[in-house]
């Protein structure tokens, strides 16, 4: 009989596998950021996370270091799990093929249904092998994402974005990006205040704007070469007012196409995406953190209307404003859908 994994039966479990050859980095990264989250949002909280690490077979696992990873657990903790989170391997980086290894397809196999699943970098090549992704939006390390879109021409690739998120399969550009996966996650459990707080604790930005476009090798600038840092700080101190795209250029003193082109360069979003991911994010944090009826939120963000709040939220998060309250918040009367 299969040992028991988990030991705490009321926290959220996370099995995280380990493949050879893993990047112990990814491996860190969800232990540490979902093993500070605590009950309201205090370092004195209860932890919400139980975190195990598994592989095909309990033993040393191989990493791309001087060094190995000693597992402890088999694949039995797939099917105790609440959330799996596939890290990458060597194996993906070679993989020529669209199938599953058997051991693995038997491994996954054990996940239950409805459970949740993503991947850090290279780690989708084995969740879009597995069919987890075909009709959904992805993302991969964009080295890879050429042979991944040659062999899984059923998922919908988006090679600039740092993760992407549809409901219960979620996926993350390079390792690093596993951080922003799993403050997102977190943030989409518990809310802005408790991933804020592991975000800080861990000292890591809660939210990092753009995608994977910003990383790939381009032409060095010209030392001189103006940025658009001073307008994203002048729109984030008056979002509750219009805010056009000639505005935003003019801070820079550079011509609206000029900026734009720069803009998308630096963050890997146009100007207006950008601001309206903030003004979102900021909707977020006041849906959370205080009473404010919705039609004042849309106007303190700058997002107009209530009914103008609510599209753009159903877009960005699939929920409406007064649903995301409730999940955050809890139901109180007088709060206004």
């Amino acid at each position: 009989m299969a040992m028991t994994v988990f030991t705490h039966p009321g926290r959220h479990r996370v099995a995280v596998l380990a493949r050879a050859v893993l990047l112990p980095i990814e491996l860190g990264i969800v232990h540490q950021l979902f093993g500070q989250a605590r009950q309201g949002a205090s370092a004195d909280g209860e932890p919400l996370y139980e975190v195990a690490t598994c592989s095909l077979a309990p033993g040393d696992v191989r990493t791309d270091g001087d060094f190995t990873v000693a597992v402890a657990h088999g694949p039995e903790a797939l099917a105790e799990a609440d959330t799996v989170i596939v890290l990458s391997s060597y194996e993906d980086y070679v993989q020529e093929s669209p199938e599953l290894p058997a051991p693995l397809a038997e491994a996954l196999a054990l996940i239950r249904p409805g459970v949740r699943v993503a991947s850090i970098c290279t780690g989708a090549f084995v969740l879009a092998s597995a069919g987890l992704l075909d009709g959904r939006t992805a993302t991969t390390h964009w080295r890879y994402t050429e042979r991944f879109a040659r062999l899984f021409p059923r998922v919908g690739l988006d090679p600039d974005v740092l993760y992407t998120d549809s409901g219960s399969v979620l996926t993350s550009a390079g390792c690093a990006s596993g951080i922003d996966l799993c403050l997102h996650m977190i943030r989409r459990d518990h809310g802005t205040a408790v991933a804020g707080d592991v975000a800080r604790r861990t000292v890591v930005p809660p939210h990092r704007e753009g995608g994977q476009a910003q990383f790939i090798r381009r032409p060095v600038p010209e030392r001189s070469a103006p940025g658009t840092s001073a307008a994203r700080d002048w729109a984030l101190r008056r979002l509750q007012d219009p805010i056009t795209l000639g505005q935003l250029a003019a801070r820079e003193s550079m011509s609206v196409r000029h900026f734009t082109r720069r803009f998308r360069e630096e963050s890997g979003m146009t100007p207006m995406a950008w601001l309206t991911r903030q003004r979102i994010e900021l909707a977020r944090e006041l849906l959370e953190e205080s009473d404010m009826p919705v039609e004042q939120v849309a106007a303190r963000t700058g997002l107009g209307t209530a009914a103008n709040l609510r599209q753009h939220f159903h877009t960005a998060l699939g929920v409406s404003p007064s649903a995301y309250r409730t999940t955050f918040r809890g139901p109180a009367d007088g709060r206004q859908s």
